[in-house]
């Protein structure tokens, strides 16, 4: 039972983090919608929040060894 709610939290977590990153997509497709300005503007905003709020669901459900390995892809080699 113990190892079944692990891997429902690690599911729940990846469909939250994959989630986030269709979010900030739809963001880029917004200006090519047939859409009015405040839509544009009152959409993007919603997607922004949503997105950033499913990101800290995701790191969260996931642990600190997942959001170590986020932070290593976006880390700069100097």
């Amino acid at each position: 039972m113990h190892n079944e709610g692990i891997i429902l939290k690690k599911i729940t977590g990846y469909i939250c983090l994959v989630l986030s990153f269709v979010a900030w997509s739809v963001i880029i497709a917004l200006p090519f919608m047939d859409i009015s300005n405040s839509e544009m503007v009152t959409t993007s905003t919603g997607l922004i929040i949503s997105g950033e709020v499913l990101f800290i669901a995701a790191i969260a459900l996931l642990g600190k060894e997942a959001w170590l390995k986020i932070k290593a892809i976006f880390k700069s080699k100097k």
